[in-house]
């Protein structure tokens, strides 16, 4: 994958079975063609904020919009959340929180912080590509962002 070119979908997963199903739903979808797996919070900063393993890459080159997964190793997704809702060069990008967690807390904390929208993901396959695909088709395809 070419890096310096801006995903339309940053797919923020540490779960391998999880990030399979959202990129298979994606797929279904015909959603897919520009996505950027990150498998951990310390590697989605990096990415976004075009440093580390990433510094290459021009952080203007932002994704269409974030699904991004709240229990992750290394970073917690709440934790990138924030980053990103918090620099002016990124606070434009919009971040869906695509999350096993019906915590109301981490709802409400997600929402405070800046977050587009908080998605808890069905157990069901089908239910879950459904949901995914219209994730990806209302934020790619039918949101008009304001950059």
């Amino acid at each position: 994958m070419n890096y310096n070119t801006a995903p339309d979908i940053l797919l923020i997963e540490d779960d391998e079975n999880d990030a399979e199903l959202t990129i298979r739903a994606l797929k279904k979808g015909r959603l897919s063609n520009k996505l950027v797996h990150l498998k951990d919070g310390a590697d989605a900063m990096d990415y976004i904020f075009a440093t580390g393993e990433y510094a290459h890459r021009d952080i203007r080159e932002a994704p269409g919009v974030i699904l991004l997964d709240l229990n992750m190793p290394k970073i917690s997704g709440i934790t990138v959340l924030a980053k990103i809702k918090e620099d002016e060069r990124t606070k434009h990008i919009a971040v869906v929180i695509l999350t096993s967690s019906k915590d109301h807390p981490d709802m409400g904390k997600c929402y405070r912080l800046g977050a587009n929208s908080y998605i808890v993901k069905p157990v069901e396959f089908d239910n879950f590509t459904k949901a995914v695909t219209e994730i990806g088709f209302y934020w790619l395809l039918l949101n008009h962002p304001l950059a």
